[in-house]
């Protein structure tokens, strides 16, 4: 088997300032790259305890045609991209923070029929981030 390991998540978000001040700065992932490049922007941001694990963000038009870019804006507003799953070990912690942040909250912690305790908020743009306590 070959030894693959995961690199780049990208995260489509409307506006990469507003962004992270909820990925930077309510979850504390630290800033890697920040990246311009021919009117677009991508933001690289460390995973903490992930060496070489970074979330991406771009707006919808990064690197793709104007019809793509409208077709996933649409998309990215309606909080129908896939969300993201986070593990921490004080979920409780991380909730008041988040929510502290002006996050909106989708989920409060509560203990899931399929067992991890977890919470959920939307970032700026609508993409859901679910935040699980470590088991």
């Amino acid at each position: 088997m070959t030894n693959i390991s995961l690199q780049y998540v990208p995260v489509t978000v409307l506006d990469v300032d507003e962004a992270l001040g909820f990925y930077r700065d309510a979850l504390g992932l630290e800033v890697v790259s920040d990246v311009a490049n021919g009117g677009f922007r991508w933001v690289s941001l460390a995973v903490s305890g992930q060496q070489g694990l970074n979330l991406v963000l771009s707006t919808p038009g990064a690197g793709r045609s104007e019809d793509d870019a409208a077709a996933l804006e649409q998309l990215v507003a309606k909080g129908a991209m896939g969300g993201l799953v986070f593990t921490v070990p004080d979920l409780d912690a991380v909730f008041e923070s988040v929510s502290a942040s002006g996050a909106e909250v989708l989920q409060e912690p509560m203990q899931q029929p399929w067992g991890p305790r977890d919470c959920a908020f939307r970032d700026p743009s609508g993409n859901m981030v679910r935040i699980n306590a470590e088991a």
